[in-house]
């Protein structure tokens, strides 16, 4: 979904990296919104180390936040007007804990583990407060055997809670997405897989209005999209990510959707651009339009706040912001940037 404005602003948290992860922020950071387009940088809202991706609750003031280098998730609160503190302490994670996403009914929160390829669980009480804590099966290469001759590892990057309320994971090391359901006082129990092509490396996912999952591919650069069929999901639409080709060490960061769920936003790392693919046969296909510049150095994400597309640049540490033509999605020219120090997540707070 395209996150709306409120009458007057929104806070921006921004996932960083510090010195422990080759950044230069002191954790995790907060940028006020505007209804006119503009970020304003409110400063650190916590000391963190490397929190690379957070996660808002859907209705209380508590934000999560992976430690990537500590292996560890940690739950904040809000204090003040922009400020969080730590709620709890550290819970254990993975290796290269690298993503978190929160169930829209406050349930529980999902972590995802790119060093070595772990998905975990954790549940949630009332307050938001992490409880129990869910590791899910380990993933099974679907080319063992066939194309590679030495194991893959694992490499979960990324979690989406669907609408029909199970979540779906990638795994950029074994090209494949799972579809999980949650059981309480389980976890996670998998309900189905997609495979994608040899190498194409998934990455970051957004479902469009339809039930179709978009996805994109780090190392492939392109997109897919798979759709609900009888209980499952089956591959319908592979495509190029972007209009012009890609680059000799491009690799593919984030997709999101715009306003009407139109057109869909996919970030290349690399040759910096950001390509503009417009929705097609109802969700079932993405064919790309234009790609722009982003604005920075590593457009590590982005995210729609209404009319605006604001933009992560991890390595040039800026966030850029461009208004996007209502007609035909396009960005229009870089409209502001605001200095953030390596910024690699931007997340709405809901609450």
């Amino acid at each position: 979904m395209a996150y709306t404005l409120s009458d007057s602003s929104t806070i921006l948290w921004t996932g960083t990296y510090t010195p422990d992860g080759g950044g230069r922020a002191e954790g995790i950071g907060a940028l006020k919104a505007n209804r006119d387009g503009t970020l304003e940088w409110l400063g650190t809202a916590v000391p963190a180390e490397s929190p690379s991706f957070v996660a808002a609750h859907p209705t209380l003031p508590v934000v999560y936040a992976v430690a990537e280098q500590r292996r560890m998730v940690q739950a904040y609160a809000r204090t003040g007007s922009f400020g969080l503190a730590p709620a709890g302490g550290p819970v254990e994670a993975g290796d290269a804990t690298c993503h978190v996403a929160v169930d829209p009914q406050g349930r529980f929160l999902t972590a995802t583990c790119w060093g070595d390829g772990q998905v975990i669980l954790y549940e949630l009480d009332p307050a938001g407060a992490i409880t129990g804590r869910f590791p899910a099966g380990a993933g099974t290469d679907p080319y063992a055997g066939q194309a590679v001759d030495a194991p893959r590892q694992s490499r979960a990057h990324a979690s989406l809670m669907l609408a029909d309320g199970r979540i779906m994971t990638t795994d950029l090391g074994h090209d494949i997405l799972r579809i999980w359901k949650y059981v309480p006082g389980t976890g996670l129990v998998l309900d189905g897989e997609v495979v994608l092509p040899f190498g194409s490396g998934p990455r970051h996912l957004v479902q469009h209005i339809s039930g179709s999952v978009f996805v994109v591919s780090e190392y492939s650069i392109e997109v897919f999209v798979v759709r609900p069929v009888a209980g499952t999901f089956s591959l319908a639409f592979q495509g190029p990510a972007t209009a012009g080709g890609s680059g000799p060490g491009d690799s593919a960061a984030e997709i999101c959707l715009g306003p009407g769920d139109r057109h869909a936003y996919a970030g290349v790392r690399g040759s910096n651009l950001i390509s503009v693919l417009e929705v097609v046969d109802g969700g079932a296909g993405l064919v790309p339009v234009k790609d722009v510049d982003c604005g920075g150095d590593w457009p590590r994400h982005h995210v729609v706040l209404g009319p605006w597309l604001h933009v992560a640049h991890e390595r040039s540490d800026t966030v850029a912001t461009f208004a996007l033509d209502p007609a035909t999605g396009l960005p229009g020219p870089l409209v502001r940037t605001v200095r953030v120090a390596s910024p690699t997540a931007l997340v709405p707070a809901s609450a």
